[in-house]
């Protein structure tokens, strides 16, 4: 009996993965996905109508706040689930985040074999960079100082994080996917999009912090 649970069949790559009582997925692959577009759709839309409610907040400032509470959530619940839930691939609930994460495995079965690597960048993503995202959406909505300096110490803790995963990921052979649309979908084109809004986002706050140290600097030298 054992040794049948050690053979649990699943969808995922290597074929000879152990994953003890595995568990397939019950919800239907609309139902995922569905669910995980239209409550970021949601999110983002009811984020936007309540940041025009704050004075003297430019469209841009106002995006921001959507992304940072956005990804800080993404950040806490949906990775949080998968740090402090090393069996979600037993799950026999349907419970939705399990549902997630066993789907997700498709394009990188590192997650359901719990590849330490993996269960470390998502751990500190999760406990670190989640809540230090909404203190930015936070910063930027009660123009706090330290909001750009902020901005820009997260989103290169985004860019490490997200590059680390995918170089380990091509040293250890780039061969964690169950076929290309799981490959392309999941594992480069869902995880593309944290390289790409850190890196705008860090190239602003430079600038930013460049032109107010700029300013700074020529104040004193007129005092002088």
């Amino acid at each position: 009996m054992a040794g049948a649970s050690e053979a649990a069949p699943h969808p995922y790559v290597p074929t000879d993965l152990k994953l003890p009582d595995y568990v397939p997925i019950s919800l239907p692959l609309s139902t995922i996905l569905g669910g995980y577009l239209l409550s970021s759709l949601f999110l983002v839309l009811l984020l936007w109508t309540l940041s025009g409610r704050l004075t003297k907040k430019t469209k841009i400032d106002r995006l921001l706040m959507c992304w940072w509470i956005f990804t800080g959530l993404t950040h806490m619940v949906l990775e949080g689930y998968f740090v402090f839930s090393p069996e979600f691939y037993k799950d026999k609930t349907s419970f939705y985040l399990a549902e997630v994460w066993k789907e997700y495995s498709k394009g990188d079965s590192r997650y359901a074999a719990r590849e330490s690597g993996i269960v470390g960048i998502e751990g500190l993503t999760s406990v670190l960079e989640g809540p230090a995202c909404i203190l930015a959406a936070y910063a930027i909505a009660s123009g706090k100082s330290y909001s750009y300096i902020l901005q820009f110490a997260i989103s290169l803790g985004q860019l490490y994080g997200t590059l680390l995963y995918y170089i380990t990921a091509v040293l250890d052979g780039d061969d964690f996917s169950s076929g290309p649309i799981y490959y392309y979908s999941y594992y480069v084109v869902a995880n593309s999009f944290w390289l790409l809004i850190p890196s705008l986002i860090a190239i602003r706050c430079w600038k930013k912090i460049c032109n107010a140290m700029s300013i700074e600097s020529q104040m004193k030298t007129k005092s002088l």
